[in-house]
């Protein structure tokens, strides 16, 4: 793709949902047009998925009619969900090319808290989708049918168990942001003073031996980090029973990045991953690609792993970023980037951070769509392996 090229590539957006374990299931692909040329022209530079898998797409189509043999070669028909308009279920053209598209093994998601069982028999659809912030269909609509219903812009964790209640299975939006702020009680202060002293040690690349008495003391981190290296991900043929052994393995920069990232595997009262696991990772990955896709070298990208990461502290133990900062002996760019957004660093996470980051945001970063396409790709990938590791 020439330079020229690049510069158009339209701005594409991943969302994930999840399910209600907080275990991601699937991604809705969202582009700022109505026509199908953005999508063709995303999934011809990167085999989404590939990189997706074994998440199923979810499609939203404003206009069915633009769906033709071109854009039906670029899908996967078994992990492809299009996302159809109740209102557009009445057209006659419409209704054929979903018999076709369910034929073929393409999925449909009704969209509208409006439809229900006769109108989704229409169009071949065997769930509903909705907006949450607006009306809701009632349990009429959505108990004869198959499902899973999905709702998305949730905002919370008590619309969350509203709409769980109701029958939806599948969930998208913020909650996850509000629902570890709303969940995660206060913890006691010798297991928050652990927390923060691991981050030191890590952020000042501490020894072995120094990292082992923190997570010594910490069961839930202990018993993540064995339990991820004896993972089928890494493929070690002698168990791994303690942690020089995982030290000498993994890796010293390897080990850093789990470190990080197990901050958030510990699991909920209730048994589920935490929710903002895979967001950490998402961040941190992109954050990562990005880097090193504008020619950073191996300390910058570490760096530009760390500020993803550690991003979501503050969410992660209820604590303003500021004073979380304090305790920590952050390089000065990594401190700068979380505060106050500024910096190289501050620029590329003001973008991960973004579902849909603005085009003057990509601009000012000097990155085009194309590479943000890329990188975002990477770094879900990366996380949906870190979800199904820890």
């Amino acid at each position: 793709m020439s330079a020229s090229e690049s510069n158009l590539f339209p701005l594409v957006g991943l969302q994930a949902v999840a399910n209600a374990h907080n275990e991601w299931v699937a991604v809705t692909l969202h582009v700022p047009q109505a026509s199908t040329a953005p999508l063709l022209a995303a999934l011809a530079v990167a085999d989404a998925y590939a990189f997706l898998a074994p998440l199923d797409c979810i499609i939203p189509l404003a206009d069915p009619h633009g769906v033709d043999e071109a854009v039906l070669a670029q899908l996967a028909p078994q992990r492809t969900i299009f996302r159809l308009p109740a209102q557009l279920a009445g057209d006659k053209q419409i209704q054929k090319k979903c018999q076709q598209w369910r034929d073929a093994g393409y999925r449909i998601l009704l969209d509208g808290a409006d439809a229900g069982p006769v109108v989704a028999a229409q169009v071949e659809a065997r769930a509903l989708s909705f907006d949450a912030a607006g009306t809701r269909p009632a349990l009429h609509q959505l108990l004869p049918l198959p499902g899973p219903h999905l709702a998305y812009n949730i905002v919370d964790a008590e619309q969350f168990a509203a709409l769980q209640a109701l029958g939806v299975s599948w969930f998208a939006g913020d909650y996850a942001l509000h629902h570890a702020r709303q969940q995660s009680e206060p913890e006691d202060a010798t297991s928050r003073k652990r927390l923060l002293a691991l981050l030191g040690l890590l952020a000042r690349d501490a020894d072995a031996h120094e990292l082992e008495v923190p997570l010594k003391q910490d069961p839930s981190l202990s018993y993540h980090l064995l339990k991820l290296v004896n993972s089928a991900a890494f493929g070690f043929t002698a168990p791994i029973t303690s942690f020089s052994q995982a030290i000498t393995l993994l890796g010293r920069r390897q080990l850093q990045r789990w470190l990080q990232l197990l901050l958030y595997a510990r699991q909920q009262d209730d048994g589920k991953i935490h929710a903002l696991l895979p967001l950490a990772a998402v961040r941190a990955a992109q954050m990562e690609a990005l880097c090193q896709l504008r020619g950073g070298d191996r300390d910058a990208q570490d760096l530009a792993f760390m500020a993803g990461v550690f991003s979501l502290l503050d969410v992660l133990l209820g604590m303003p970023m500021p004073d979380i900062i304090a305790t920590l002996n952050l390089a000065p760019e990594v401190s700068a980037a979380l505060l106050e957004r500024n910096g190289e660093l501050g620029t590329l996470l003001a973008l991960v951070e973004s579902a849909m980051p603005p085009p003057e945001g990509l601009r000012r970063a000097g990155i085009d769509g194309e590479t943000y396409w890329r990188s975002l790709l990477q770094a879900y990938q990366w996380a949906i392996q870190v979800s199904r590791n820890l």
